[in-house]
């Protein structure tokens, strides 16, 4: 019998292990008219990534509006920048670190924490507050439990090391996000306006300072590689490239940079973020129509045996490369042995738009500085003033990359499962007069409206005694020290609403965080988002792409909030299976003057209870009709904003004014959930009717309308709210009063408010109590 005869499967040439197209490949070859060497490939593999490049979506994110007069710094710096007054400006950030979390959750979380920080305090800024806006799957499944836990840890163990308070964000569960949670992390900074600085290598003959931890090959390829693919089977395999944090190393470095900046040493101060050194130099350089050359052997190694295309791609944590004068180099190191951080001159600065990559050099030309003590086991690096380059690009060529215009195309089902509305079927099964109580405990006891203090008691979130309002509640809200002014918070966004119509869920993302913001008494001042959605090879989802931008660029309009920076997270999938697309919106509101404490979302006694804004029976992509029912079709809130602005105006003034004594938006699970919520808080209960035309019992306590908040009044002050609701074209209703120890909705449901507080309060550590 013959023998079958085996026939070799080809090797995939370098550039496609690397995640480059061919046609990327054709496109470097022509740049440098020649073959890439295998650092030059690599270096373009790295920069020309979804991660860094934004091939995808750049064609769309010109459509946000970015300007107001308060703007300082718009998208595509480190962090965006605004003015407060006083002389202060904020500087704000918002990233994702979906894909590293998924391979290692502790590090992968941390090390997001930490790589916003530095996004922060590399515009000269403080950072002084953190937010997690956090998607898992169901947490029935003991994987999801496991990445849960690790990822709140993560975020703990960091943020609470390093010294900046988590003072809210969100925590939802979906089973779309079984296979790819979301890890988005919001970091929020303050800054004298004259500290301000960008990152910009200006000035032939400047050094290029690498301050902070050696580097290593943990990260080699880490966010640009795994945020650019999607995830199969066995990708644990990929846990080498998460980056390993070192948050007391990252202290020194916040403390080392914000001196050096005090000082008037730096030029520019960049983060080492995705692509490691080949991006921070590469790109500083560009901002400034400059060249940049860097000596490989200069860089500090972690690790025996490490190549130049290790050391320029090595994605290793805390390190920043600060542009420095030749002259202010000696203030600098001297700076950095007080803070005892590294700090190491790797490059400088040239006249010839080229990013050059030489080993050995420097230290033969006279290039100040010199060549650190190499790992045990390695030989210093030869030194000669012949050494040629081992890499030579235009430096605009790499931070420029490929722009696509993808497909684009509506989903086939997209009708179907607009048709699919929950309400016919839960009319049926709830008529008028149905018992409601258990259908309340249900949601109260989902884990995305149960208590989240299960994660919240893990972060400190009173560092820096500024926090006013903390996890809890609508909108974290913190003192500007020195000044009357306050700052408020809110991350927001529904992929349920973005999947069944993804313009208006885009809308609804951008009106809830604004809605929070306005419930906390400010007026906002700008947006970041961060964008998660799944591959950008479909067509389908670069259809969901592009009609999310286009909603939340129309909400940014109508309520003039200007978009100053965000993040866009593609191929967040498991195999096939795109999540659903997951626009977060992080809104930063001021409050010109903050006497005391906002009212909190809470109930007060013998008070009335006032519901500003419509109810309409939109049960399309709610918790109750979804979650509780499983009914996922329909269409989701409708997303007025001529009726949202008016909102938003009229609640920040009867909060500034304290005419409420108590406020909270209507959102996940509806006016009846908004309500319990409120009593549980208060720790009193309520009776109130809700009678509204067009609305069942069920579709008034459960649906989710956009732009209605609920408010708790001193009856003295109850006929003013309403005048002042009137006047501004605002619907308002006085619904019942609070009181008691039940919570009762007339004809519809009465459930003990004991009860309400202990499905609430325990869901999420009952689940969690299971072995992960």
């Amino acid at each position: 019998m013959a023998e079958a005869q085996s026939e070799a499967i080809p090797e995939d040439p370098l550039h496609r292990k690397l995640g480059m197209t061919d046609d990327e490949l054709a496109a470097v070859v022509d740049e440098l008219g020649r073959e890439p060497t295998h650092l030059e490939l690599a270096m373009y593999s790295v920069m020309w990534s979804e991660h860094c490049s934004y091939k995808s979506s750049r064609a769309y994110l010109s459509r946000f509006p970015t300007e107001a007069p308060w703007v300082l710094v718009g998208p595509g710096e480190g962090a965006g920048v605004i003015d407060i007054g006083d002389g202060l400006a904020v500087a704000v950030r918002i990233e994702s670190h979906n894909h590293p979390s998924a391979v290692e959750p502790y590090q992968g979380a941390a090390t997001g924490v930490g790589g916003i920080i530095r996004d922060v305090f590399s515009m000269g800024a403080r950072p002084i507050a953190l937010m997690d806006p956090l998607r898992f799957g169901s947490l029935d499944d003991a994987r999801t439990r496991y990445l849960f836990e690790g990822v709140v840890s993560g975020i703990s163990g960091y943020g609470n090391s390093v010294g900046v308070p988590t003072v809210g964000g969100e925590a939802v569960f979906d089973d779309t996000y079984r296979g790819n949670p979301l890890v988005n992390v919001f970091c929020l900074g303050i800054l004298p306006i004259e500290r301000l600085v960008l990152a910009r290598a200006e000035g032939p003959g400047n050094l290029a300072v690498l301050l902070g931890s050696s580097t290593g090959r943990d990260g080699i390829g880490g966010a640009s590689v795994l945020a650019s693919a999607s995830f199969e089977a066995g990708d644990e395999a990929k846990r080498p490239s998460v980056q390993v944090g070192d948050p007391f190393e990252e202290k020194r470095l916040i403390e080392a940079c914000l001196e050096l900046l005090d000082a008037k040493l730096a030029v520019g101060v960049q983060d080492l973020g995705a692509a490691g050194l080949s991006c921070a130099a590469s790109e500083t350089a560009a901002k400034a129509g400059a060249g940049m050359d860097v000596d490989v052997a200069r860089v500090s190694k972690r690790e025996p045996g490490m190549n130049a295309v290790e050391a320029l791609t090595s994605e290793s944590q805390e390190r920043m490369l600060a542009i420095v004068e030749p002259e202010n180099l000696a203030a600098v190191l001297a700076l950095a042995r007080r803070w005892e951080i590294r700090a190491t001159v790797v490059g400088r600065v040239t006249d010839t738009a080229r990013f050059r990559v030489y080993d050995g050099l420097f230290d033969a030309i006279g290039v100040p500085g010199e060549n650190p003590r190499p790992p045990i086991g390695d030989e210093a690096a030869p030194v000669t003033s012949d050494a040629p380059p081992i890499a030579d690009v235009p430096v605009e060529s790499l931070g420029d990359g490929p722009l696509y215009h993808r497909p684009v195309a509506r989903p086939a089902a997209q009708d179907t499962l607009q048709a699919a509305d929950p309400g016919p079927q839960l009319r049926d099964k709830f008529p008028v007069g149905s018992d409601l109580s258990g259908e309340l405990l249900a949601l109260l006891a989902t884990p995305t409206i149960a208590d989240k203090s299960w994660v919240s008691r893990q972060y400190d979130h009173q560092l820096f005694l500024n926090t006013v309002a903390g996890p809890g509640a609508d909108a974290a809200v913190l003192r500007v020290k020195g000044t009357e002014k306050a700052l408020a918070l809110s991350t927001d966004g529904k992929g349920r609403f973005c999947r069944l119509d993804p313009r208006t869920g885009g809308r609804l993302a951008v009106l809830e965080a604004a809605r929070n913001v306005a419930c906390s008494g400010a007026r906002p001042l700008a947006l970041v988002n961060c964008l998660n959605f799944g591959s950008p090879e479909h067509a389908e989802v670069m259809w969901q792409f592009s009609e999310v931008v286009e909603g939340m660029s129309e909400a940014c309009e109508a309520l003039d909030i200007p978009v100053i920076g965000g993040n866009v997270s593609f191929y967040n999938a498991s195999g096939d299976d795109d999540i659903h697309p997951t626009p977060v919106a992080g809104v930063i509101g001021l409050i010109d003057e903050l006497r005391d404490r906002p009212p909190a979302p809470a109930l007060r006694a013998a008070d009335d209870i006032v519901v500003l804004g419509d109810l309409r029976p939109d049960l399309g992509g709610s918790e109750w009709a979804a979650v509780v029912h499983g009914l996922d079709g329909g269409m989701p809130p409708l997303a007025d904003l001529g009726r949202a602005g008016a909102l938003h105006e009229l609640v920040s003034t009867l909060v500034r004014e304290r005419s409420v004594t108590g406020v909270h938006d209507v959102s996940d699970g509806g006016l009846a959930v908004a309500l319990a919520e409120m009593a549980i808080a208060g720790d009193v209960g309520f009776k109130v009717e809700l009678h509204y035309d067009g609305c069942t019992p069920a579709e008034a306590c459960f649906a989710e309308p956009a732009s209605v908040v609920v408010c708790c009044v001193d009856p003295k002050e109850t006929a003013a709210v309403c005048g002042e609701a009137a006047a501004a074209g605002v619907p308002a209703r006085v619904v019942g009063t609070a009181g008691g120890d039940r919570l009762i909705v007339k004809g519809a449901l009465d459930v003990a408010l004991a009860d309400a507080t202990h499905a609430w309060r325990d869901a999420i550590p009952a689940l969690m109590s299971r072995e992960t």
